[in-house]
């Protein structure tokens, strides 16, 4: 229940733009609001669904929704805010219509492990022992992210992950602000404890000095010492 009025968000200059040359059937204007907002739906879609091919369909069935009913957008939110609700809420629906139709003991039986898709990374490494260690910490974060209640999932997701404000999650979620701070900090202690248990063994693994880099650190000081390869 909605127990006050989320705080007014300012609506970035070009929604209205974008969204008008998009009731035009401008295809360039479609492309730029998904590009724009394809992370972000996923990701709100996958911290409530937990497996990728679901939040991937949540979020083509929510651009479809969204663009169907283009002209329900009235600025009263940004549209960030208006896709984010529209996908939370039909992952919500495919969420609820899963929990009554499959019996809970044979779901979680049946529930492979989910892999977050990795978007690319700013900086590569040829490093595979660097690029290892990288990968089990991300990994060890994102099941920590998984493993959050509900409520405390997607409130972490929206400002942690996706770095939404306050004010703009407790919009998409119908908070109150005192309310999305309050579970943001049961979430990170709830993933910090998480990560405490299980951070040790990735930690011994910790800035590694092997393959390539030790191989050329080898030859480097073998060479200044007059010896060939």
């Amino acid at each position: 229940m909605r127990s006050a009025p989320a705080p007014r968000i300012a609506v970035p200059s070009d929604d209205a733009e974008l969204v008008r040359r998009a009731l035009t059937r401008d295809d360039s204007a479609f492309r730029v609001i998904m590009e724009r907002h394809n992370r972000r739906l996923y990701r709100i879609a996958r911290g409530i669904l937990r497996n990728d091919t679901e939040a991937e369909d949540v979020v083509q069935e929510a651009y479809v929704n969204a663009f169907t009913h283009l002209d329900g957008f009235r600025g009263d939110s940004s549209l960030a805010t208006w896709l984010a609700r529209i996908t939370m809420n039909e992952a919500l629906g495919r969420l609820r219509r899963e929990r009554l139709s499959v019996d809970l003991d044979t779901f979680e039986a049946q529930r492979t492990e989910a892999q977050i898709i990795q978007f690319p990374q700013t900086v590569t490494s040829d490093d595979p022992e660097r690029t290892m260690a990288q990968r089990e910490i991300l990994q060890l974060v994102e099941r920590a992210t998984d493993n959050l209640p509900e409520i405390f999932r997607i409130v972490f997701i929206t400002r942690v992950i996706e770095g939404m404000s306050v004010e703009e999650t407790a919009d998409l979620l119908g908070l109150r602000p005192e309310t999305v701070k309050t579970r943001l900090h049961r979430a990170r202690r709830l993933v910090r404890e998480q990560l405490d248990k299980k951070i040790g063994p990735v930690l011994m693994e910790a800035f590694p000095f092997a393959g390539k880099r030790c191989e050329r650190m080898t030859n480097t000081v073998m060479q200044r010492l007059g010896f060939s390869r």
